[in-house]
């Protein structure tokens, strides 16, 4: 029997220069600590979130890594006229041997911000594939049960015409608002929250549009184009359109953010959804409807608003510049209000056209001026005088 022969194979030595051998008050930790938790524990919301977008105040100590072609760098504090406490201190003066000396976190008051909703990337996949899967099975269930055949003509006519044009609402609003304010906001918890907002509208206006297809294939002349003459020519949109197309030319994010979610749609969007179609349809035999407009009504008035309040708060009632951010403000209440007011009016003969008509366009408005009324009211804003309008 032949015995195989040893091999001599070289045994590791260690020098204690290795990887994770020195060891560290924290190195036992399991939780990341490079910044202060809204509550007593840490969240993985902030764990992914925090601080994922650097700022040279903290720890870029070479400053921006990158920047545009006029030298402005990375994310400037000016992108907006509203300000949060430790935003006028002077980035740190950065040269070699500097460092990574900046301020104590949080660097400024921009970073306080967090997310009600908690939302992130895991999360508004999540979140809108559900909404997308249920809408799905909402209509599939019409089309099996034959629903559509219970809708009246002039309600079918309406719908190819009016709820088709609202997503171009959704699409100019998504693409070029929020996504463009998600850009230009200062942390990643902005950015987070923002960018779902951009979503739930292209989300929105996707909807409508596969909803608008299914209904041509369902109903025998329904008109899967009708509403791109609408939107373009008709006199009752041309006041939605213009606002919205008012809006998406706004260069500074957060007013953006806050004529759209605080004024816009209390005062316009929900008028719409909530107080025609949602009111409308069922009298017109129409069930089908109501669950696509109102997986958006969700999307607004649970998510959407829910983290523009959480932010404004922060910044109305900032420890340094509370009264500045309250004056800007106000100019935007001033400028935004009767624009959307006059844009709700002009909408008011399509409360006239179903056969089943949904309560008078004056009672609609009211609850819409004290729905906005009441968001002001939270964030301690008074309620402007134009609103009487």
């Amino acid at each position: 029997m032949t015995t195989a022969p040893e091999r001599s194979v070289p045994q590791p030595v260690f020098t204690d220069a290795e990887a994770g051998h020195k060891v560290f008050p924290d190195s036992l930790s399991r939780r990341y600590n490079y910044y202060t938790p809204q509550k007593r524990k840490q969240t993985h919301y902030e764990d992914v979130t925090v601080e994922v977008q650097p700022d040279p105040r903290h720890y870029l100590s070479q400053g921006w890594l990158y920047g545009f072609a006029d030298g402005t760098g990375g994310y400037p504090l000016e992108w907006t006229a509203l300000k949060a406490w430790g935003s006028d201190r002077p980035v740190p003066e950065r040269f070699a041997g500097s460092g990574g000396a900046g301020y104590e976190w949080p660097a400024h008051g921009w970073h306080e911000f967090r997310d009600p909703n908690e939302e992130w990337e895991l999360t508004m996949y999540r979140y809108n594939s559900n909404v997308v899967r249920q809408v799905n099975q909402n209509i599939d269930a019409a089309k099996q049960s034959k629903a559509f055949e219970q809708w009246n003509r002039n309600w079918i006519q309406f719908v190819a015409q009016h709820v088709g044009a609202w997503m171009h609402v959704d699409h100019g609003l998504g693409l070029y608002l929020f996504a463009n304010a998600n850009r230009r906001a200062p942390t990643n918890m902005h950015n987070n929250a923002i960018a779902v907002n951009s979503m739930h509208r292209i989300r929105s206006a996707q909807d409508l549009a596969l909803y608008n297809l299914t209904l041509s294939e369902e109903i025998e002349g329904f008109d899967g184009s009708a509403h791109v003459e609408t939107w373009n020519s008709d006199p009752v949109w041309q006041g939605t359109r213009t606002v919205a197309e008012q809006l998406t030319g706004i260069d500074d994010w957060c007013e953006a953010i806050f004529a759209a979610n605080v004024i816009f749609e209390p005062l316009v969007g929900e008028l719409f959804r909530s107080n025609l179609v949602q009111q409308a349809a069922p009298g017109n035999g129409d069930f089908i409807t109501p669950t696509v407009m109102g997986a958006e009504e969700y999307d607004y008035a649970e998510r959407d608003l829910r983290y523009t309040k959480a932010m404004f708060d922060l910044l109305v009632n900032d420890k340094e510049f509370s009264e500045h951010n309250k004056l800007i403000i106000n100019g935007w209440l001033e400028t935004w209000v009767p624009r959307c007011i006059a844009a709700a009016r002009t909408m008011q003969p399509l409360w006239s056209q179903p056969d089943a008509k949904p309560p008078r366009f004056e009672d609609a408005l009211d609850r819409s001026k004290s729905r906005f009324g009441g968001i002001l009211a939270g964030l301690g804003l008074p309620t402007p005088k134009e609103l009487a309008q």
